[in-house]
């Protein structure tokens, strides 16, 4: 990983910096309001592709979980969420160079549970759909 990844678009901040996986992984970056919805981004390089070229499909299912998740949690009152199961779908691979989104809706939000669906585009392309579950954890008051 390089400490020193510049965001691809402007304005965006290391998407969960306290998350050495995902840092390496990655790293990937997100808008800096997320009351304006949970927008990541990516710029591909060679080691986030596979031995055919194109990018790894592990990793767009981290980057959607990983954008799900956070769209799940997009509430102050919910401390962290779990992953409860997650679908996806491949419709489209990435190469190296391209720039990848990953933008997430939260569906409903029960007392427990957060249904939330996303995708992952590079460009006008959809590489991944997914939709997933999560459990939430209530911040307990003071």
């Amino acid at each position: 990983m390089d400490d020193s990844a510049a965001p691809p678009l402007p304005g965006f901040v290391p998407a969960d910096p306290d998350d050495p996986f995902e840092m390496r992984a990655g790293p990937f970056f997100r808008n800096p309001d997320p009351a304006a919805g949970i927008h990541l981004a990516l710029l591909l390089e060679p080691r986030h592709c596979n031995s055919g070229g194109v990018v790894h499909g592990g990793l767009l299912m981290t980057m959607m979980d990983l954008c799900l998740a956070q769209t799940a949690r997009n509430d102050p009152a919910i401390d962290y969420v779990f992953t409860v199961s997650m679908t996806s779908d491949f419709a489209d691979s990435g190469r190296a160079g391209e720039l990848v989104e990953a933008r997430g809706e939260a569906v409903r939000h029960g007392r427990s549970l957060a249904f939330v669906r996303g995708q992952v585009t590079a460009g006008p392309r959809v590489l991944l759909n997914a939709s997933a579950v999560f459990k939430l954890r209530w911040r307990r008051p003071a």
